[in-house]
């Protein structure tokens, strides 16, 4: 092996070390974040090493303008994660020391020593990468609301519990519209029949007989108030959540359809959707975590560890035990759930497996959990050999005691 080079990122600076194959720094250094610091990282790798190509890069991330940079310059780039390199610094003492320049050193020495332990970043096309940032994005957003939801729900809470009666769910638009009208139990005294109506016809859910009655006799029904200036001083907080929900609505609308479109110029994007249960956002996030790399996964195995459906067994002595595990791609694994879930009511062979599970004495989200690991391993072999899905490969023994059950 050729030059290890370690990165300690920051946003001010980064730390650089060089360590050669004998383990000695050859080279230590302190570069900006600009295209001056990356000429100046260039200039000292190429002191050492004559191709960026034999040369392997630890960073503790795996994105950002650094990344890009390195990889599209020809480096293998490994993103080592920040609770290995911890551990990988005590082998090295005891005492707890710390500093960006020792763990540039760290990371270097960690694939100098462990290289063939960790997992090169992917080389994702460009529209790989872009369904990357879309499908990241629109998750990001959608959590990013949901959180701005629980703020509203915790002030209507406070004052207007009548406003959660009416409006259990305060992503709709309806809900939206009218709290924005009516964001106090003052202001819901003084609504007018006609003002509800009109609310209802631009959202689009129109005068449906009783509708406009129901949701003013819901928000007037009695219950405890607070001081008037108290409540309008409350209003005022939920009108400004109000807002910047229905900025998130139109942010997460607008990625959505860019994330579709973008997919659909993707190759893989009819092999995903052939799989069961994965729509267009759903294909989205698992191209965006898998990747269109063939060969960054040698087995399914590897993408079920990567995923985190795999358990993992923690054996010592007479003690063994199999647990979930969590030291996964949380996004991946989310995508996972939720395409279990979708699964179910789409593919009988998933049913009958996930329903197996459940007799088994497995609770749901474990038998989900079960279940995706079983089709992650499908999925691979799909992308493998580049081939769609097909239920009854995936499900044989499934669908043929189905089949025999019926016959």
């Amino acid at each position: 092996m050729g030059i290890a080079c370690g990165i300690d990122w920051s946003e001010r600076h980064h730390d650089i070390a060089l360590v050669d194959h004998d383990g000695n720094v050859v080279a230590r250094r302190r570069i900006g974040t600009g295209i001056d610091g990356f000429a100046e990282l260039l200039a000292a790798v190429a002191e050492h090493s004559e191709q960026p190509e034999d040369v392997a890069v630890a960073i503790e991330t795996d994105k950002g303008l650094l990344v890009a940079a390195l990889q599209a310059t020809g480096f293998t780039v490994y993103a080592i994660n920040p609770r290995a390199v911890a551990r990988y610094r005590e082998r090295h003492g005891q005492a707890g020391g710390k500093s960006d320049p020792g763990d540039a050193v760290v990371l270097a020495d960690i694939l100098r020593t462990d290289r063939h332990r960790h997992r090169p970043l992917p080389e994702l096309s460009e529209l790989a990468a872009a369904i990357k940032v879309l499908a990241r994005q629109h998750q990001e957003a959608i959590w990013a609301r949901q959180q701005t939801v629980n703020r509203l729900r915790s002030l209507l809470v406070d004052f207007f519990p009548n406003a959660l009666t009416t409006f259990p769910v305060l992503t709709h638009r309806t809900a939206l519209a009218v709290l924005a009208a009516a964001p106090s139990p003052a202001a819901a005294a003084k609504l007018t029949r006609r003002r509800v109506v009109t609310l209802l016809h631009r959202c689009g859910r129109g005068d449906r007989p009783g509708l406009a009655d129901q949701i003013l006799r819901d928000l007037r029904a009695p219950a405890l108030r607070q001081p008037l200036q108290v409540e309008e001083a409350l209003a005022l907080s939920v009108l400004g959540l109000i807002a910047v929900i229905v900025s998130m609505q139109t942010t997460i609308t607008r990625l959505e359809h860019a994330l579709t479109e973008t997919l659909e110029r993707h190759e893989h994007a009819k092999l995903l959707r052939s799989a069961p249960g994965v729509g267009p956002i759903l294909s989205g996030r698992l191209l965006a975590e898998i990747g269109d790399d063939p060969t960054r996964f040698a087995t399914a195995d590897g993408l079920r560890a990567f995923a985190g459906t795999a358990p993992i067994t923690r054996a010592s002595g007479r003690s063994k035990v199999v647990s979930t595990r969590h030291i996964r791609n949380r996004r991946l694994a989310d995508a996972c759930h939720w395409w279990a879930f979708a699964a179910i009511t789409k593919s009988a062979g998933a049913r009958a497996h996930y329903d197996a599970r459940r007799a088994a004495g497995d609770a749901h989200n474990a038998a989900l959990r079960n279940l995706a690991n079983k089709l992650l391993g499908r999925l691979w072999w799909c992308l493998v050999n580049n081939q769609p899905w097909d239920d009854q490969a995936a499900w044989p023994r499934q669908l043929a005691d189905d089949e025999h059950d019926a016959a």
